[in-house]
């Protein structure tokens, strides 16, 4: 077992679950109807939960304690996609971004149930059967607003060319692929984009939206190394405050 692989591996998803995470915490109180506040409320707090369990994993490998990896690092020490740190925008560009990920996240858990590192497939088994949940509400409402009305397609179909180059960099490539690859772990990151082509298109074709044409592709790559853009570090120190006021606390 490549202890370090693992690691790579493990920290990545943790840290895009942190991350969007909190994200979707901040429509807490702020959904466009009632159903939908508690509807992101509720998938943050599934992905903080999850994120969690990843971390564990982690301390058994001999990293730190969950709380302290998740809230003592600066942005630099984090290896979340840039897509998943970006603010939430309108209820347009959060909606398409939750139906982007959760798909791709969906996708990379079921491979994962399968892995020959089985604390992780077992992490990965119950946690693929939470994300269905969410990525049927995100299917069913990308669905609904992409074919409503003339604004809420165009709405939709701006958020998804927005979003779209920053989705395909969580598909960036670790220095681990091909280890991962042949030990069992995991098929690596262009298998689960192409399975997650699939399944996205379908929906969009169902919602009258369109990918964005190949040739303007160009995938938003440096998270997974540590490169971020502006927004991370302010939402670290957001989300870390508290346990930094007293980290031997037991709350």
């Amino acid at each position: 077992m490549n202890t370090e692989a693992i690691k790579e591996l493990l920290y990545k998803m943790a840290d895009d679950l942190l991350i969007i995470g909190h994200r979707n915490s901040e429509w807490t109180g702020l959904g466009p109807i009632l159903e939908e506040d508690i509807a992101f409320s509720s998938m943050a707090q599934d992905k903080i939960g999850q994120s969690l369990a990843l971390f564990q994993l982690l301390h058994a490998l001999g990293e730190q304690e969950p709380d302290t990896v998740a809230f003592m690092r600066n942005a630099k020490q984090f290896h979340n996609a840039h897509f998943l740190e970006l603010p939430n925008g309108d209820y347009d560009f959060s909606l398409m971004r939750h139906f982007l990920f959760d798909t791709a996240d969906q996708l990379r858990f079921e491979m994962l149930a399968h892995s020959s590192y089985e604390p992780l497939a077992k992490v990965a088994r119950k946690i693929k059967g939470e994300l269905k949940y969410h990525v049927f509400h995100g299917n069913t409402f990308i669905t609904k607003l992409g074919a409503a009305t003339e604004e809420s397609h165009a709405r939709m179909q701006s958020a998804l060319n927005e979003a779209w180059n920053y989705a395909l960099g969580m598909f960036e490539e670790g220095p681990f692929e091909k280890e991962l690859n042949e030990a069992g772990t995991f098929e690596g990151e262009e298998v689960l984009k192409k399975r997650w082509q699939e399944a996205i298109s379908p929906i969009l074709i169902k919602a009258t939206l369109i990918i964005p044409h190949q040739n303007t592709w160009e995938p938003k790559l440096g998270g997974r190394k540590g490169y971020h853009t502006e927004h991370l570090q302010p939402l670290v120190e957001e989300m870390s405050e508290v346990f930094r006021v007293d980290p031997s606390a037991e709350w």
